[in-house]
């Protein structure tokens, strides 16, 4: 027997003395379950799609500040772009909520649909200009999260409604029929 495999052997011998295969078993169980874990942790996505979407876009055209801007197809509320901020940001000294409800809205420049985040701005009271109630895909309180009419400041210091935006996430695919 070479030295190498006595060595080895040493170490397996040793191993083995020191384990037991269930606990093998449970570490390997528990390091596979922790790590398909990860992908399912709650994290805040509003402030990546903000900044994804604050890039110019030369489709992007309209009036932020009017009721009929193609991004507020389902939006109901006050409109951060009258109220010192913008259609993806909130006013100085408010706090976007990381809770959302979402809508699809149809560019009419390029005719596509796009998925829109609306994010309440919390932290002062409301606005009160540029108030809008569109409710194109609204549902029933039975599904509140697809209703525009929960005022969504939570997980924020103050759950004092000032505004809302309307930030693009990404473009909707179409439904095959």
């Amino acid at each position: 027997m070479s030295t190498i495999d006595r060595i080895t052997e040493k170490l397996a011998r040793g191993v083995a003395n020191r384990t037991s295969r269930r606990g093998l078993f449970a570490w390997l169980g528990g390091t596979l379950a922790g790590a398909a874990a990860i992908p399912a942790l709650p994290i805040e996505r509003a402030q990546a799609a903000e900044t994804t979407s604050n890039a110019p876009n030369p489709q992007d055209v309209g009036d932020a500040s009017s009721c009929g801007y193609w991004r507020y197809c389902a939006i109901d509320g006050f409109l951060c772009d009258c109220c010192g901020g913008s259609v993806n940001a909130c006013p100085p000294g408010t706090t976007m909520s990381p809770i959302t409800w979402l809508g699809t809205c149809r560019n009419p420049t390029d005719g596509r649909n796009y998925i829109i985040s609306y994010n309440d701005c919390c932290g002062k009271p409301a606005c009160g200009r540029c108030l809008c109630s569109n409710e194109q895909g609204e549902r029933p309180m039975a599904r509140p999260q697809a209703n525009n009419e929960t005022v969504w400041c939570f997980g924020v210091p103050s759950q004092s409604y000032t505004c809302s935006t309307a930030i693009v996430v990404g473009v909707a695919t179409e439904r095959k029929q």
